[in-house]
This record gives C-alpha cells, sequence and structure tokens, in this order.
C-alpha cells in the first residue's frame, strides 16, 4: 500500500512539472525582468511565446531600424528598463548589424536575442552565425547549444546588460532549440542586480588633491553621467569648486545648460565658450566619459592634466595620455569627492569664479550668430529652423534629437538642455537615418515627453518608411526634415564629380509621403510660416499623431567652432 501511494505521489510530481518550450521559458524570463515590450522584425519565435505573457511585440519596417528603437528606449530609460529586439535568424541577423553597431560605439546597454539556423547546419556556407560575426560589436557574444543551458546563459546575458561598461549583448537562439521542451520555470530566474563600484580612498585623495591645486579645471561630462543618474551630484561638484561644465556630444543634457557654470557641448561644431575655456585650462576631469577621440567630438588639448573616472578599465590611457585614472560608477565617485572635501574640511582653491566670464563669452557668441539664427532668407536658413525649434518647445517636457551631419552640427551648439535626459545625443559612430528610431524608442520610454527628430533628406531617405512604424504603433513623434536637394556639404569631397554629375543632388516631397503613410505632414517654404507649422504639428503629436514639418531650407556651410 505505501510503494503503491509513493508511485503515485511521484507521478503527481513529474505531472506538475510543466513542460515548456524555449522560446516559452525565455518570454517568462523577459516577463520575470518586466519587460514591456519585445521590439524587432520581422518574424521570430520569442513574439508569440512573448504575446502569450502579454508582452507586446513592436514590429518595425527594418532590422536596423529596431535596433535603433530598442537604443533609444535604453537611453531614454537610462538603463533602468531592459530594452529587448530579437530579429530572424540569416537576412534578418545580417540586417541588424548596422544598428548593433551603431549601439555598441555609442555605449548602449541591450539585449540583442537574434534567432539562429538550425542546429548543425549554422556553419554551413553561406549561412550567417551571429555568434561568430558581431562578436567585435558586443561586449558578450554567445549561443545556446543545449536546451540544459538556457536559464544559466539567460541569467549571464542579462548579468552583462546590467553590469560593467554599457554594450550590446547577444545571445543567439537557435531556432530548433526554441521549439526544444524543457522543465526549467523562469519562476526559478534571479534577476541579477547591478553592481555599482566606487574609488578607495588613496584614489579620492590623489583626485581631488589634483582638482583643488589647478588653476584653471574644467569638467568634462560623459553620457554615464547621464546612465548613472548623476546630474544633481555633478551640479553639486561644480557648485561647490566653482568649476565650469562641458559635455561630451552623448553627455549632452547631463549637466543643465543653462546653468551659470555650462559651457555646453565639445562636439565638431560648438559653441565659443567651450573653446575659450577648453583652452585656458590646465585640468580637465572628464566625468563618465570614454575620452574617445573622434571627428565629431573637439580634441583636449596636449597640455592638458586629464583625470578620468569610467565604468570601463579600457578606457584608462586609450587615446590620450591620462594623470590618473579611476575605473568607478560615475555617480559614485562624484558622491565620494564631495563626502571626501567636506569630511576632511579641504580648503578650496582660491581661484576667479567663472561665471560672469561664461555669461560674456555666451553672449558674444550669441550675438554673433543671431543673425543667422533669425534670419528671413528665402530659402529659409536651417539655423531658423532651429531657433524656431527653441521657441516652440518646453525643454523640461521634450526629449529632441537629430540626425547626422549639418543637423547635429547645426543644432547641439546652441539648443539648451536643462534638465537630464532631454537631449539624445550622439557622437562616434554616425549613420544617416538613426535618429528616428531613437525618437521612437524615448518615447516609448517616455511616453508624456514630447519628442522631437531633426533630420536631413539624407536621412529620411535611409529610413523614412519606418515613419509609419510611429502612427501603427502609436509613437507620435514630430520629425522635422531639412530639404535642401543636396547632401549638404559632400560637394567639397567630390568636387569633380558634383560639377560634372551633380553627383550631391537629390530631390523629392517628403510632406506627401507622411500623409499617405497616416500621419500628418506640412511643407514650409517661407520663414514667417515655420513657427505656426511647428505648433500646428506638436497639436498633432499631443493628438496622438505623428507628424513630419518638411522645411525648404538651403545648404549651409557656416558651423559654430568652424567658421
Amino acid at each position: 500500500m505505501a510503494d503503491g501511494m509513493h508511485n503515485l505521489a511521484g507521478e503527481c510530481l513529474n505531472t506538475v512539472a510543466k513542460r515548456i518550450n524555449g522560446a516559452e521559458y525565455i518570454a517568462g524570463v523577459l516577463k520575470e525582468e518586466g519587460v514591456k515590450q519585445i521590439i524587432g522584425f520581422p518574424a521570430s519565435e520569442l513574439f508569440d511565446a512573448a504575446a502569450a505573457l502579454d508582452i507586446p511585440p513592436l514590429i518595425a519596417r527594418t532590422q536596423r531600424v529596431a535596433v535603433n528603437i530598442a537604443e533609444g528606449y535604453a537611453r531614454a530609460s537610462a538603463g533602468g528598463e531592459l530594452a529587448v529586439v530579437t530579429v530572424q535568424y540569416g537576412p534578418g541577423a545580417e540586417s541588424a548589424f548596422a544598428g548593433i553597431a551603431q549601439a555598441f560605439n555609442d555605449r548602449v546597454p541591450l539585449l540583442f536575442l537574434p534567432t539562429g539556423y538550425p542546429r548543425g547546419s549554422e556553419a554551413v556556407a553561406p549561412n550567417f552565425e551571429s555568434r561568430r560575426n558581431f562578436s567585435h560589436i558586443t561586449k558578450w557574444c554567445e549561443a545556446v547549444t543545449r536546451i540544459e543551458d538556457l536559464p544559466k546563459l539567460m541569467h549571464a546575458a542579462i548579468s552583462r546588460v546590467r553590469n560593467g561598461r554599457p554594450a550590446p549583448v547577444l545571445l543567439e537562439l537557435p531556432v530548433d532549440l526554441l521549439a526544444e521542451s524543457t522543465i526549467a520555470s523562469p519562476s526559478d530566474h534571479l534577476r541579477p542586480a547591478r553592481s555599482i563600484p566606487q574609488a578607495d580612498d588613496h584614489e579620492l585623495a590623489r583626485l581631488v588633491d589634483a582638482l583643488l591645486g589647478a588653476a584653471s579645471p574644467v569638467i568634462w561630462a560623459g553620457q554615464g553621467v547621464l546612465s548613472a543618474g548623476a546630474s544633481a551630484s555633478l551640479v553639486e561638484l561644480a557648485e561647490l569648486l566653482e568649476i565650469p561644465v562641458m559635455t561630451t556630444p552623448n553627455g549632452k543634457s547631463g549637466f543643465p545648460e543653462d546653468h551659470a557654470l555650462a559651457l555646453g557641448t565639445a562636439g565638431r561644431a560648438r559653441p565659443a565658450t567651450v573653446d575659450h575655456f577648453l583652452a585656458k585650462a590646465d585640468l580637465v576631469l572628464a566625468l563618465g566619459s570614454s575620452l574617445t577621440r573622434s571627428y565629431y567630438i573637439l580634441p583636449i588639448p596636449d597640455d592638458k592634466v586629464i583625470l578620468q573616472v569610467t565604468l570601463d578599465e579600457a578606457d584608462i590611457g586609450k587615446d590620450y595620455a591620462i594623470t590618473q585614472g579611476v575605473v568607478g560608477d560615475v555617480g559614485s565617485v562624484i558622491r565620494q569627492m564631495i563626502a571626501f572635501i567636506r569630511r576632511n574640511r579641504l580648503p578650496l582653491a582660491r581661484r576667479a569664479q567663472p561665471a560672469s566670464e561664461i555669461a560674456a563669452v555666451r553672449a558674444a557668441f550669441m550675438e554673433k550668430w543671431m543673425p543667422l539664427l533669425t534670419s528671413d532668407s528665402n530659402p529659409i536658413s536651417p539655423y531658423r529652423v532651429v531657433w524656431e525649434l527653441m521657441q516652440v518647445l518646453d525643454p523640461k517636457t521634450s526629449i529632441v534629437t537629430h540626425d547626422a551631419g549639418n543637423p547635429r552640427d547645426q543644432f547641439c551648439p546652441f539648443f539648451v538642455a536643462n534638465t537630464p535626459g532631454s537631449y539624445i545625443g550622439w557622437g562616434k559612430t554616425t549613420q544617416l537615418g538613426s535618429g528616428l528610431g531613437f525618437a521612437m524608442g524615448a518615447k516609448l520610454a517616455r511616453p508624456e515627453a514630447t519628442v522631437v527628430n531633426l533630420m536631413g533628406e539624407s536621412a529620411f531617405g535611409m529610413v523614412g518608411i519606418d515613419f509609419e512604424t510611429a502612427i501603427r504603433c502609436n509613437l507620435p513623434v514630430l520629425t522635422v526634415v531639412l530639404r535642401n536637394n543636396v547632401l549638404g556639404g559632400y560637394a567639397k569631397s567630390m568636387p569633380i564629380a558634383t560639377e560634372k554629375y551633380g553627383a550631391n543632388r537629390m530631390s523629392g516631397n517628403y510632406a506627401p509621403i507622411a500623409e499617405a503613410l497616416g500621419g500628418f505632414g506640412v511643407t514650409v517654404t517661407e520663414p514667417a510660416l515655420l513657427g505656426p507649422a511647428l505648433l500646428q504639428a506638436l497639436d498633432e503629436v499631443k493628438a496622438g499623431r505623428a507628424a513630419l514639418v518638411e522645411v525648404v531650407t538651403h545648404e549651409e556651410p557656416r558651423l559654430a567652432g568652424l567658421w
């Protein structure tokens, strides 16, 4: 009798152990992690498995834009939400490569889950194996080959998204494994916590001693300040020591640009305050920056003492000779520095307070550029577009981004980003068209915000049909397209081809495309009508409809800091 009952109990236990397939297990883990949507295109076994658990799919029109949306989502949520993107094996993974490269170069943490060819055929030419081909544009790149390893590898992947240097993490999922059954339960998944490394007392003492001993220090604030949520602490440190602050293009909005100590953004094009104070600085304190040399980022002169705080040890001394490098979470290290100074009652340096000098340099800079910003020229000056956007947007409730090339260089020096996360800048790799996906991702992360993307017609040509994604997925963003019928600035790099064959020419009308896709579209040819058109488009966005304002402009070669 007892043996019979024991066998019956064992059979019951086996029945209770519910078997699910690999796709269902992954979807369950994403549910445990609080994932709110899964982004991708065009097909993945994860879409149905996630939908069964009330995690909706967000299907873009292209794989690259799907990844851009995930990047915008990750950046607008400052890494607080897990951004997940999946694509089909083969051509789907191949087409996602550009988006992952963009996210890798601009240090964005996201979880990339491409499906893979059935096991045994992944290495057969010409099959594309993600695990091999993405290894140099992800910080961790693995494939699941046994269903028994799936729980361990999912935990490892999510741990790497949350910890260390921000970057895409890839886990390739063979389609036959996704269909294979397992008794693993998603409820057993342990959510990895984020580690926040700090500096030790010796490092702090050296850092603070060098900073207090400098005659004209400046702070160089990178994207790490935004990722760490350290803007308030950075303001406190700058005010405590009366140090001017400039940001990198990726770090723009990490320090409020309407603050008396704000210098603006040290991009390729930049305000005169950046050049003025960087030239006179004897020490540069780089906080949350990789200090990557780039054509799109102002270089630091060789005669400066550089101190660097970064989450990635590989950044230390990578492109610049560093006097001292500290590996740590920038928010923690800034707070440690403030506490160290106050705890030890260190005498603050007696140096000239820079606020009045900053204001004077900024006023002279703006006076020089106001004729372009308020120009009544026809075709319209792109700087007039920048100025009108500054008048109609509330920077405290908006998120703005731009595309590569002239839109970035004309917009970044002038737009005042005074709220953390109100600006998505990018300055290492510069793929045309990325701004549209960034804007949609930002709207996904912060639906209450007014999200605006400024782009040229070349960029729109790359991704314009994905404007329909914003409509279909209820992501009402405002896209402003600058149309001058040329590849802006490219004639000088191909003068013969331009003169003989018009190689820099392009044509098109873009507002009708927005209308045809179901959104709001308007073309502006008169400067006086630009402000009203933007307000009308913003009303459409507030009503829940994606909008596009096409502005006919002239080509403008003059750039701040380069003219």
